[in-house]
């Protein structure tokens, strides 16, 4: 089985890409997770670049890694300048790496209008760089930036830079897309035409703009290449680079490449989450492979057919990376959805009962709910429809107040009046919001009475507008995403009047986790 080497610059080209940033503890906490999967080259950043860079170099010296080497990244030597008289130079070796990467020019157009020197002198600053790096006892990956756009205006002078850095010791040459403007049968024709002139083992690193960053890096594979590049999630400058996950995934369940450590594909769905919410983005969820939608079935025909035969409309078993299938209920839905999310129920052979539930469903998303990202409101839609819903507490009245001091700071406060049983309990709380306010003060009424509630907890808040042409008098749905010590789970509200709206989402909350708990408590 060939290997295929993963060279991950999440840490480095990764946080290129707007709205990202690692903190030194993030990026070494990175560099374990990735290490811990088998990922066999990590490249840090640039030691020149900032304090932090510079300080992981020598944090990430204590870790013990089980397989991953860090590579530190760098440029080739000034023009006219002795290499070793070079800062960017001199800080690479400093940094202590095993491996260095070095990046230069290998489009003519870069060479003269950016570099502002000779052809001949971007020669001998690759050359020059890579062997003293080598000379230094490193292994030194060169990266040829703008190689696909190099060879296209120039090819004869693109391959002259690549020659240059394999003669001067590098033991792996990167041909990059760094415009993320080749197509995939360009990359496979120059990786070929390369292939056949290089002695030196051959990467490739792609970026995402023409969005076939994944199907261009799988073509140079084809065609040779023995080292991927890429980050976690794609994430990365302009349009991001490749995504890694998705390249990992392929070569191994679809070529049948040996890559990261045995067993680590099926962890891709949690590495993937892992970076999003060290990076505090919101993960993509129609990403191949690892996004929450990506094995999602939503069509009655869709669902209907899954549930005889997974895989007739699944490419792969959502197991194989550590993801999960998920049938959405919504107006689409047929009787096998509902039988498939009712199943630990066993109302199967009731279909009155089905058709009843089904029909409520498709009420409600005709007034503006929506339950694909809310399934603890419909579990309790299922429990009502069946005899089986017994509410924990029951509404008298609540209030929301918000005033504004002199100094223009809002307070909020809410005053809530539930029924717990036979006591009515009259709570208030202030928050930084409507929303905050009103769960401080349920909380308040039932915590008493259910102590678990402690567990639960706010992960997201989303608002919808449902019907924009009646402008601000338009309902609106408010999902709310809750975790607590078993796992997430969303609910749903809709109203015009959007603290009404948030109430439903946030009771149903309360509801659903209380269910739960006595559920488990049954077991």
């Amino acid at each position: 089985m060939t290997r295929i080497f993963v060279y991950d610059t999440t840490l480095r080209d990764g946080s290129q890409g707007e709205g990202v940033s690692f903190s030194l503890v993030d990026k070494l906490a990175i560099t374990k997770r990735l290490d811990d999967l088998g990922f066999d080259f990590i490249e840090g950043g640039y030691p020149l670049s900032n304090p932090k860079d510079h300080e992981y170099f020598q944090e990430v010296r204590k870790l013990t890694l089980k397989h991953a080497q860090i590579a530190a990244f760098g440029m080739t030597r000034r023009k006219n300048c002795r290499t070793e008289e070079d800062t960017c130079i001199t800080a690479l070796l400093e940094a202590k790496t095993p491996i260095v990467t070095i990046v230069g020019k290998t489009w003519d157009l870069h060479v003269r209008e950016i570099l502002g020197t000779t052809l001949e002198e971007n020669l001998r600053m690759i050359a020059d760089s890579v062997a003293c790096c080598k000379k230094a006892g490193r292994e030194v990956f060169y990266d040829a930036e703008h190689f696909f756009d190099g060879w296209k205006h120039n090819p004869e002078y693109a391959l002259e830079t690549l020659r240059a850095a394999q003669n001067a010791g590098a033991s792996v040459v990167i041909l990059c897309d760094t415009n993320g403007g080749t197509l995939p049968e360009e990359i496979a024709d120059r990786v070929r035409a390369v292939r056949r002139q290089l002695k030196v083992e051959l990467g490739i690193h792609c970026h995402n703009d023409s969005d076939v960053a994944v199907a261009n890096t799988l073509a140079a594979v084809g065609c040779g290449v023995t080292q991927v590049q890429g980050t976690i999630n794609g994430i990365g400058e302009r349009c991001g680079n490749v995504d890694l996950v998705s390249v990992v995934a392929n070569l191994s369940l679809k070529l049948g490449y040996e890559v990261l450590r045995p067993d680590s594909v099926r962890r891709l769905t949690e590495l993937s989450r892992y970076v999003y919410e060290t990076a505090n983005m919101n993960f993509r969820s129609n990403q191949p492979f690892v996004g929450t939608s990506a094995f999602a079935h939503k069509g009655g025909m869709h669902t209907h057919a899954v549930a005889k035969v997974s895989h007739s409309y699944e490419h792969l078993d959502p197991a194989a990376v550590g993801n999960e299938r998920r049938v959405l209920v919504s107006e689409l839905s047929g009787q096998s959805t509902i039988l498939t999310k009712t199943a630990k129920y066993q109302i199967a052979n009731d279909r009155a009962l089905m058709k009843r539930i089904l029909e409520q469903v498709q009420d409600l998303e005709n007034a503006g709910y929506e339950f694909e990202a809310a399934e603890a409101s419909f579990d309790l839609l299922v429990k009502k429809s069946m005899g089986l819903y017994v509410p924990k507490f029951q509404r008298l009245t609540y209030r929301v107040n918000i005033e504004t001091t002199s100094e223009g700071k809002p307070i909020t406060e809410a005053t809530v009046k539930v029924r717990v049983g036979d006591k009515v309990m009259h709570t208030a709380s202030e928050g930084d919001g409507p929303v905050n306010a009103l769960d401080g003060a349920l909380r308040k009424a039932l915590e008493p009475t259910y102590p678990r509630l402690r567990e639960l907890h706010l992960v997201d808040y989303k608002v919808r507008v449902v019907n924009a042409r009646e402008e601000t008098a338009a309902r609106v749905r408010v999902v709310i995403e809750w975790q607590d010590g078993d796992g997430v789970f969303g609910t749903v509200g809709v109203s015009e009047n959007i603290v009404e709206a948030s109430w439903l989402a946030l009771a149903d909350a309360i509801e659903y986790k209380l269910f739960k708990d006595e559920e488990t408590e049954r077991r």
